[in-house]
């Protein structure tokens, strides 16, 4: 099977849908546990009558709808890029098509930016899924209200610690933990409606639109707090490369949706009942006393699951983002042997926990995080919908008249979510955007280093026939291969000329190598590499990955036989150049981003070990280049 196609049989597609329950709706399926509560109880509370109620709840009800089903199940799931979805994987995929420049560096920055927005949700969703779960200690067992906050940091340091060992063998836990979490969930609300059945009236918009004609301002504000029942849907666009697009939809149409939707209608019944007194926590009042505090575990599990799957996106994502050219070269390990998506970076691990942590530690309580939390998700749905436009009208060609209404809505939804959670930056909204601004300005700054880099050592290298004419008689040729690394594809290498400057010799056999990252996921065997024979033992080499494919330049070379024969790694030197930029006062960036490229650019992991040279068989040439 492909990845991103649907399976052949049916007990392959409901294994998968199965797997994608635990995995992909881990982020939206804890919303319940903060979601309903926050928009009566929040930063800007409601009234708890039938009219605000129903009209919340219906809210709830048809942003699930056309956010979810509509937008993201519907309609963006089928913009995959061979099977991959994610906002970087909508961007290699449409920035191809767009043939003007202008049009191109504007959804390039679009996308760098809802990345930049995906890594100030990964730190906030972790801490307030876990808080908001373990909070259900002091509603079960009051006596221990005062641990809540240990018991969480405690959790979280436990989470990122586990990451390098892997979460293979516990990820197989995963999807029954959260299809009993959904059972759980959903039959917790069945037997609240059922006790207040006028709730299920909820299902009608019009409750929704009485709320915002008798109370519009107060109704724009609660978008800030019903927003965060759908955070998470992004990651079911993100995550279909995993699982594909049919497993993700039955998982969500048949299994997810079904339970939420029972699950917010209950707790609105239960307010209907309680009043006041449920607004505490209606998520778990909605159990029996005797059944709140296994609740709790239930529900921290689950939020730990969600967490879980944040962390690996983040990994997923900072991977596809160096492949691309938009962050440095980090160490990545895998931790798994059989599954390729199994990855571990450790820079990436250690600066969410610690910012995670101080995260709980700073706003104490996940009723505080809920206002930090959504403007960075709902900037990054915003996003989507600017893509999709593209999509639809350039790769699609779908028709005006049914194009630009579908637009309309998505944009209008999105933009009323959007504004409705800048009210929050005073109040801790602030975070997510600042985080998102540094990223993007690191992720800006090293794909504009890179590309005046280049440009500038373009300058200054000689072309290659000439090179060979001149200097293939007149060098001693010595027995062996020599592989020099190169990011252009065109002209001879630094390191080339460096080698032969200081050491006056040439290998018998020179293969000028560059590694280039596709604008797809993964390139075929057959299409991996390129070959030119430019004569006097010097060939010209390309090989291709896709940016979620790992970079093993032995391994392809060893199915390598028409280069002047077989690569033998023990007769193989691999030549690297090391820059060392000097800051300029010359046409480029400004000073200060140059100045930090060239801090990213010295702390960046070597390519000996990216590339997985052998260690022994490496020379690294230094040269300076001014920028």
């Amino acid at each position: 099977m492909q990845v991103g196609q649907a399976p052949h049989s049916q007990q392959g597609l409901l294994k998968l849908a199965a797997g994608a329950v635990g995995v992909v709706f881990g982020d939206i399926g804890t919303s319940p546990l903060y979601a309903f509560r926050e928009t009566f109880a929040g930063h800007h509370p409601l009234t708890l009558d039938a009219a605000h109620i129903m009209g919340v709840v219906s809210l709830m009800f048809w942003s699930m709808m056309i956010v979810v089903t509509l937008k993201y199940v519907s309609i963006i799931m089928r913009a995959d890029n061979k099977g991959e979805g994610g906002s970087l994987a909508l961007l290699a995929l449409v920035s191809g098509r767009t043939k003007t420049k202008r049009w191109t560096r504007g959804i390039v920055l679009l996308g760098v930016f809802a990345t930049a927005l995906f890594y100030g949700d990964s730190m906030i969703t972790p801490a307030v899924s876990v808080l908001s779960a373990v909070e259900g200690l002091a509603v079960a067992a009051p006596a221990f209200g005062a641990l809540v906050l240990p018991i969480a940091v405690v959790i979280l340091v436990f989470l990122f610690a586990i990451q390098r060992s892997g979460t293979a063998r516990v990820g197989a836990l995963f999807g029954p933990v959260m299809l009993c979490y959904f059972a759980v969930i959903a039959v917790l609300g069945i037997i609240s409606i059922i006790q207040t059945p006028g709730i299920l009236w909820a299902f009608s918009p019009t409750y929704a639109i009485r709320f915002f004609v008798s109370d519009s301002v107060r109704a724009f504000l609660a978008l800030g707090s019903v927003v965060l029942a759908v955070t998470g849907a992004e990651a079911l666009y993100a995550d279909m490369g995993h699982f594909g697009r049919n497993p993700i939809r039955v998982s969500w149409l048949v299994f997810v949706l079904p339970a939420l939707i029972c699950n917010y209608m209950g707790q609105g019944a239960l307010l209907f009942r309680e009043g006041v007194t449920a607004l505490e926590s209606p998520f778990y009042m909605l159990a029996p006393d005797s059944l709140q505090l296994p609740l709790v575990f239930l529900a921290t599990a689950a939020a730990i699951i969600a967490s879980q799957a944040v962390i690996s996106g983040a990994f997923s994502v900072t991977q596809q983002a160096i492949q691309l050219g938009f962050i440095p070269r980090l160490r990545i390990e895998h931790t798994s042997a059989a599954t390729a998506g199994q990855i571990y970076i450790p820079l990436i691990n250690w600066l969410l926990m610690a910012m995670v942590v101080l995260l709980v530690l700073f706003f104490q309580t996940s009723s505080n995080l809920t206002s930090a939390y959504g403007i960075a998700v709902t900037g990054a749905m915003l996003i989507d919908t600017c893509l999709l436009g593209v999509v639809l009208f350039r790769l699609w060609n779908w028709p005006a008249y049914f194009a630009i209404p579908l637009l309309a809505v998505f944009f209008l939804v999105d933009g009323a979510y959007f504004a409705a959670n800048l009210t929050k930056v005073p109040s801790g909204g602030w975070f997510p955007l600042l985080i998102g601004f540094l990223v993007f300005t690191v992720l800006t700054t090293w794909a504009s280093g890179r590309q005046l880099m280049i440009a500038r050592l373009r300058e200054a290298s000689m072309p290659i026939k000439v090179f060979i004419q001149s200097a293939a008689n007149a060098a001693t040729r010595v027995p062996g291969t020599a592989v020099f690394m190169t990011s252009s594809a065109d002209g001879v290498p630094h390191a080339l000329l460096n080698n032969l400057k200081h050491n006056k010799v040439l290998h018998e056999r020179v293969v000028l190598l560059t590694v280039k990252i596709a604008d797809e996921p993964f390139v075929a065997e057959a299409d991996r590499i390129v070959l030119e024979d430019m004569g006097q033992g010097f060939h010209r080499m390309i090989i291709r990955y896709g940016f979620m494919q790992e970079a093993d330049v032995p391994a392809a070379l060893a199915r390598v036989d028409k280069c002047g024969g077989a690569f033998k790694m023990m007769d193989t030197s691999f030549f690297l150049a090391r820059q060392t930029l000097l800051p300029a006062e010359r046409p480029g960036m400004m000073l200060w981003r140059e100045k930090l490229f060239a801090w990213m650019l010295r702390n960046a992991e070597s390519a000996m070990e990216f590339f997985r040279l052998p260690t022994n068989r490496v020379v690294e040439l230094g040269s300076q280049v001014e920028i």
